[in-house]
């Protein structure tokens, strides 16, 4: 089981240039959990992918319930008070937080791209690149 952020799944979804990666993470770990929030977000994403029309509506309607199939019964609530004390110590948001305090109250690791949560999450974030590398 892993945390995965919401750009992981756009990626697994959405055809592009880290559809390997992502791919390759789930060959690694087919247990995909994260916070409630990443449906708000993974709809925001393919929407605006459907505004720009990088994306037909109808895919991107495909795709979220797709993505909302393969996370069925791993969404889960975090608190508020940790996500709020490591936003203020780390200067991260408050929705990147999200993510990691369900990894630490998993005690899993969180596979994201993000540069800031890497750096200020090392020994709870891993890159998709680093994570698909792990043996």
């Amino acid at each position: 089981m892993i945390v995965v952020d919401t750009n992981l799944l756009v990626y697994l979804y959405v055809s592009g240039a880290n559809t390997g990666q992502a791919e390759r993470v789930l060959v690694r770990d087919p247990v995909w959990v994260a916070p409630l929030l990443w449906r708000s977000e993974f709809r925001n994403v393919v929407a605006g992918l459907a505004r720009r029309r990088a994306l037909d509506l109808d895919d991107a309607v495909r795709m979220t319930h797709e993505a909302e199939l393969r996370m069925a019964g791993g969404e889960y609530t975090v608190a508020s008070q940790p996500v709020l004390q490591l936003a203020a110590r780390t200067g991260c948001s408050a929705y990147d937080c999200e993510f990691v305090v369900l990894a630490l109250d998993l005690h899993v690791w969180f596979v994201t791209s993000d540069r800031p949560i890497l750096s200020a999450f090392p020994s709870t974030a891993v890159s998709p690149a680093a994570f698909a590398a792990r043996r």
